[in-house]
């Protein structure tokens, strides 16, 4: 059975109709090996350490961008006596997936699977990078009009030149001797993934994403596990049940309009399946975070 570190399923904005968010963080003592389902990129402004990715290791300085794709373990070290300062930003898939044909920014995580998942700047393109980020960071903070179009742009920007300076350093012809991180991750996972995540609420079958997706059940439900260390059954009710705590104690919704909410048929089936997970029936969660918000 395959060992995953912490899981960590929120940030702030996550559930908001603009699930994106910056900050500016001092490390003194690194952070414990993690994974989430969302993306994350970092920018180191000052100190050194190093930064664990799927068991690749990469030294982190001044300059170091790194893009962290859902799922992957990472844990990040501080050498002694140091301190990293860097921007963190976490946000969406939802954020690069684009409607109808145009695929936007996906193949970004594709092609993670055979790059690196840093790149190290210097002279003009680290300043140009820097400058980058404390301009998404300040408009993040402030209340202008058109905030989060120009967000998304600037977010863009970034990881468009993130991905050129990564080919750069790693061209094509190199590609093959790269150590891989996530390598069990077959690249025409994410869209299945995104797809899932978009309609959890919805009725969901393998049998039918394979055919959506013109996969067989059986890969797809191969290439899940490997990618979130969960079977889709788990998966599909971790994203559901997760939804209905934050619904639970944000909301006065009947437990049964919770349970149709989420995706499930019948209070019965979802009651059950959280008893399961949680240990406690949704009222009880709910009475008990209620109680626990206001002591």
């Amino acid at each position: 059975m395959t060992y995953f570190p912490d899981y960590l399923k929120t940030y702030p904005n996550m559930h908001s109709s603009f699930p994106f968010h910056i900050s500016k963080n001092t490390l003194g003592h690194g952070f414990r090996a993690h994974r989430h389902d969302f993306l994350e990129l970092s920018y180191v402004i000052e100190g050194t350490g190093s930064e664990s990715i799927n068991d690749v290791n990469h030294e982190m300085r001044t300059g170091t961008f790194t893009f962290v794709l859902p799922y992957q373990v990472h844990e990040i070290f501080t050498d002694p006596g140091q301190k990293l300062v860097l921007y963190n930003c976490m946000f969406s898939m939802d954020l690069l997936m684009e409607s109808g044909s145009d695929p936007g920014l996906s193949g970004l995580l594709g092609e993670m699977t055979a790059l690196p998942a840093y790149v190290q700047l210097h002279g003009q393109d680290q300043q140009q990078m820097l400058a980058l980020l404390e301009e998404m960071y300040q408009e993040y903070n402030g209340t202008e009009r058109y905030r989060q179009t120009l967000l998304k742009g600037k977010l863009k920007e970034i990881l468009i030149r993130f991905d050129r300076h990564r080919w750069k350093q790693a061209p094509l012809a190199e590609a093959a001797a790269i150590p891989l991180h996530g390598a069990k991750t077959h690249h025409s996972v994410w869209p299945i993934i995104h797809y899932i995540h978009r309609n959890y609420q919805e009725e969901l079958a393998l049998s039918f994403l394979a055919a959506k997706f013109a996969m067989s059940a059986s890969r797809i439900s191969e290439v899940i596990k490997q990618t979130t260390g969960q079977t889709f059954v788990h998966f599909l009710h971790d994203l559901r049940l997760r939804h209905a705590c934050s619904l639970l104690v944000s909301t006065e919704m009947s437990v049964t309009e919770i349970a149709h909410e989420v995706g499930y048929g019948s209070y019965k089936t979802f009651s059950r399946i959280f008893r399961e997970s949680k240990g406690i029936v949704p009222k009880d969660y709910r009475k008990a975070e209620h109680h626990r918000r206001v002591t």
